[in-house]
């Protein structure tokens, strides 16, 4: 199980103290990028990861809720991300989405394809067998906070068992309204990756932590 804490709810005010326990105890960090258009909110931009790179060996998991995925893919590579996931709607268009999964995979990049809740989950079927992500949005993209949606469980068994029947080696990952309430469903449901943020850093981070860790 790999934990990848979203840095929309880190403490910045407490930068050395949390990515010093983060670097411990987590695989992943997750930066979700806005640009105001695509989701109504605007967030980091890449200064923000190059200073967690400098801080941090983790896996910089990079997810563009953004128009134009292609121009931001550039952008945060050159920053340092690890995988760069991106989201299907931005394009609503398969052709496209794999020439950017391409252009990616060139850079030595891990790539990602993310879809909104309201998104049938087959409508990616055509780019299964070429991703190392899935990420599934169980919260409406845009706002830290909000509630799991139960209809998630559907797409994270269908991702499962369409991986299992086609020999395939893509992660599934789970972002959105994740806690030590529902991930243990939410794990057995074929997720790999999960993704928390105000879970993780309300209270003692090194405590949630563990709790998530144990869900499995």
């Amino acid at each position: 199980m790999i934990i990848a804490p979203s840095v929309l709810s880190f403490h910045f005010d407490k930068f050395k103290e949390e990515i010093d326990i983060l670097n411990k105890k987590a695989e992943f960090l997750h930066f979700d990028v806005m640009d105001g258009h695509f989701v109504p909110n605007l967030t980091f931009g890449p200064d923000v990861l190059k200073a967690f790179r400098r801080s941090s060996n983790l896996f910089m998991d990079v997810h563009l809720m953004v128009e134009d995925p292609d121009y931001f893919s550039d952008i945060f590579i050159k920053a340092g991300a690890d995988g760069i996931t991106f989201h299907y709607e931005s394009f609503d268009d398969i052709i496209k989405c794999d020439l950017l999964i391409d252009k990616i995979h060139k850079k030595y990049i891990k790539a990602g394809i993310s879809v909104r809740p309201n998104t049938d989950i087959e409508v990616i079927k055509p780019l299964l067998d070429k991703i190392d992500i899935v990420l599934v949005m169980s919260v409406e993209p845009g706002f830290g906070g909000q509630e799991f949606i139960q209809s998630t469980y559907d797409k994270l068994q269908f991702l499962d068992q369409y991986r299992k029947e086609h020999d395939l080696k893509y992660l599934i990952e789970v972002d959105g309204g994740v806690n030590d309430k529902n991930a243990h469903e939410i794990i057995q449901s074929g997720t790999d990756i999960l993704v928390a943020g105000s879970y993780v850093f309300k209270g003692d981070i090194n405590n949630n932590l563990d709790t998530l860790r144990k869900c499995k």
